[in-house]
């Protein structure tokens, strides 16, 4: 993996925490506009609005980069628009993430391997 591949993924999962926190601080606030004179959706609808909007970009980002399947790519967008799905995603991108730094690592040491064998 390279490293703009690798920064794709880590800045959908930078945002995917936030995105999901946001959600359920929009959902508290709409219930609590219905049953209170407090209203905060507005703050908040943008807040969350702006936070999807950047998920949705660094996923599509990470989708061309990774070139996930269609059902991977699917998993992610729908993981953004659950209640706690963003925090499923993160930890999703997490394991993504040390999983492609191992394959690059032994891959990096097999052709040092290769290498050090040619000039033996």
């Amino acid at each position: 993996m390279d490293i703009k591949t690798a920064s794709s993924l880590h800045r959908l999962r930078l945002v995917s925490a936030p995105e999901a926190v946001s959600f359920l601080v929009l959902l508290v606030c709409s219930v609590l506009k219905r049953t209170t004179e407090f209203n905060a959706v507005p703050v908040m609808g943008a807040i969350h609005g702006v936070l999807f909007l950047l998920y949705v970009l660094f996923w599509l980002d990470a989708w061309n980069r990774t070139r996930w399947e269609l059902k991977t790519a699917a998993l992610y967008f729908v993981l953004s628009v659950l209640p706690f799905g963003g925090f499923l995603a993160e930890r999703k991108l997490k394991r993504e993430a040390e999983a492609a730094v191992v394959a690059a690592r032994a891959g990096r040491e097999e052709r040092e391997g290769r290498e050090g064998a040619v000039n033996a």
